[in-house]
C-alpha cells in the first residue's frame, strides 16, 4: 500500500469546470507528499469515467473514481462518483447519500468541510470555473481550520462566479492562473513541516460535515449550528435554518438539505416551476372533461348545462393561458441562473 499523504488537495468546479481541470491537473508537480479530492457538478451519469479518462492522459499520476473506505494514497486523484457525496476521513475515502447541498450531490462545500476536519492545517482547497457560489462556505471552512485557500483567476475562468464569490467573501491565499498552481503547491506542501502547531477545526464545521456523512440529521443537530428561519425547504417542505457564523448566508433542514442564499432562489423558482406544470396537467385535463360534459348535454337537449359548461370551459383556457405565460418566465429565470 502507497503512503499516507501528508497534504490534501481538494477540488472544485463546475460549469466550464471540466477543461479547467485537465489543464491543471497537466500542471501538477508528480512529487509532492499530497493526494487530490476532486468534484466536478457535471459529473452526471457516466460522465464520471471520461472525467478519470481525460485527466489521466494529461498527468502519470494514477486517477480514478472514489470508492468508499479506500485508503487515500500519496499521488492518487480521486473523482467523486455520480449522485454521491465525497468526504475524507481517517485517512479514507468516504462516500454518502446524504442529501443534496446546493442542488447538487456530490457537492463541493460538503468534500471541502470533510477535508478542513480531517486535514486543518494541511488541506489546501482550490475553486475553479462555476456558477453561483458553491465552494465559498467550504473554503471559509478550511481558512478557519488552518488551510490553505487558491482560487483560479476569475479573468481565466470560463464562469467566474464561484471564483468571484469566494474573493469577494474571504481573504483568498492565492488568486492563480492555472499553469502555476502547481508552483504554488510545491510551496505550501514543503513549509514549516517540522514546526506546526496542531490545530483542530471549528466545532460548527466538524458538526456539518458529521452531517453530511448521515443520510437524515434530525432537528437537534441542526439547533446546534443553525437559527430558525422564516423559509421552508424546497425539497422536502420542513422548516430552513439559517447557519450562524458562516461568511456566507447558508440555510440548512433537519432532513440535510442546505443552500446557499442564491442557491435557495434558483431552486424556489425550479419548485415553483415543478408545481405549476402539475397544475397545467389538472387544469387541461379539467378543461377536457368541461368539454366533454358541454357535449353530452346538449346532446340530450340540455341547453342551459350544456351553455353553463361551456362557459366554464373557457374559464379555464383563460387560466390555462395565463399559466403559460408564469410558466414561460419561470423558465427563462432559471435558465440564466442554473448551473
Amino acid at each position: 500500500m502507497a503512503a499516507q499523504p501528508r497534504f490534501i488537495v481538494v477540488i472544485g468546479a463546475s460549469a466550464g469546470g471540466l477543461n479547467a481541470l485537465a489543464e491543471l491537473v497537466q500542471t501538477l508537480p508528480v512529487g509532492l507528499d499530497a493526494a487530490y479530492c476532486i468534484v466536478l457538478h457535471l459529473s452526471r451519469k457516466g460522465i464520471g469515467e471520461f472525467v478519470v479518462h481525460r485527466l489521466n492522459k494529461v498527468t502519470s499520476m494514477k486517477c480514478r473514481i472514489a470508492v468508499s473506505g479506500d485508503d487515500i494514497e500519496v499521488a492518487n486523484i480521486y473523482v467523486a462518483p455520480p449522485n454521491q457525496h465525497l468526504l475524507v476521513k481517517d485517512g479514507k475515502i468516504l462516500l454518502g447519500a446524504g442529501p443534496q447541498e446546493n442542488r447538487f450531490r456530490p457537492s463541493i462545500d460538503v468534500l471541502f468541510r470533510s477535508a478542513a476536519v480531517a486535514y486543518t492545517s494541511h488541506a489546501i482547497g482550490i475553486i475553479l470555473s462555476g456558477m453561483l457560489d458553491d465552494g465559498t462556505s467550504g473554503m471559509w471552512a478550511i481558512k478557519r481550520s488552518g488551510g490553505a485557500c487558491i482560487v483560479q483567476d476569475p479573468n481565466q475562468a470560463e464562469y467566474p462566479d464561484m471564483p468571484l464569490s469566494v474573493i469577494n467573501n474571504m481573504d483568498v491565499d492565492f488568486v492563480s492562473e492555472l499553469g502555476l498552481i502547481g508552483g504554488l503547491l510545491t510551496e505550501l506542501t514543503s513549509f514549516g513541516q517540522d514546526s506546526e502547531v496542531p490545530v483542530q477545526a471549528p466545532q460548527e464545521v466538524i458538526l456539518e460535515s458529521q452531517i453530511a456523512e448521515k443520510t437524515a440529521v434530525g432537528i437537534d443537530a441542526v439547533e446546534q449550528i443553525a437559527d430558525k428561519s422564516v423559509f421552508a425547504c424546497p425539497d422536502c417542505g420542513g422548516n430552513l435554518w439559517a447557519v450562524k457564523g458562516d461568511v456566507i448566508n447558508r440555510y440548512r433542514c433537519h432532513i440535510g438539505h442546505a443552500y446557499t442564499e442564491q442557491d435557495l432562489v434558483v431552486k424556489q423558482a425550479e419548485t415553483a416551476s415543478a408545481t405549476l406544470w402539475v397544475a397545467l396537467r389538472m387544469m387541461e385535463e379539467r378543461k377536457h372533461l368541461l368539454r366533454k360534459l358541454e357535449v353530452d348535454y346538449a346532446q340530450k337537449g340540455y341547453t342551459s348545462l350544456s351553455m353553463d359548461h361551456l362557459e366554464r370551459k373557457e374559464e379555464m383556457q383563460q387560466h390555462i393561458d395565463t399559466l403559460k405565460i408564469i410558466l414561460a418566465d419561470l423558465q427563462r429565470h432559471e435558465t440564466s441562473t442554473s448551473y
